[in-house]
């Protein structure tokens, strides 16, 4: 494989990871949700209560970054906060029942839109696509680590 060969591979990639990133954005955006937001209720739609770093780490936050965004989100009473009972160092954040509704009609249309995107794509297509991309993330986090 030649170094063209993958530097364009790589061009081809962020150009179309920055098309899709604005057009999510642009539907996200439309739900009154940013980004942040979305990722942080999108999370504890499909995983439930987590602590709050766990969390951060899970949509790619920063300490700082994702109290912030927890903080937000209980003031707008989308998200409560508590103490772990098993360490009151640890703060379990919840979808409040108004976080539920909004989430689920923000991911509904998100994943239309995701949809559409991808709907010249058959089954085999995404597929191959997904185990590619999952190789490709998980060698660049590895060559992350031994740098």
């Amino acid at each position: 494989m030649t170094r063209r060969m993958t530097d364009h591979t790589w061009l081809v990639m962020m150009k179309a990871m920055r098309a899709l990133t604005r057009y999510a954005a642009a539907g996200i955006e439309e739900t009154g949700l940013g980004l942040s937001d979305f990722g942080v209720l999108e999370i504890l739609l499909h995983k439930g209560p987590l602590p709050v770093n766990t969390m951060g780490r899970m949509v790619d936050l920063t300490p700082g970054s994702i109290s912030i965004a927890v903080e937000r989100l209980v003031a707008k009473g989308l998200v409560s906060r508590v103490e772990s009972a098993e360490d009151r160092r640890v703060r379990i954040v919840e979808l409040t029942p108004r976080g539920q509704e909004l989430i689920v009609a923000a991911f509904r249309k998100h994943s239309g839109q995701m949809k559409e995107v991808f709907a010249e794509l058959g089954p085999e297509e995404l597929h191959s696509l997904e185990v590619i991309l999952k190789n490709v993330g998980k060698r660049a986090a590895a060559l992350m680590e031994q740098s």
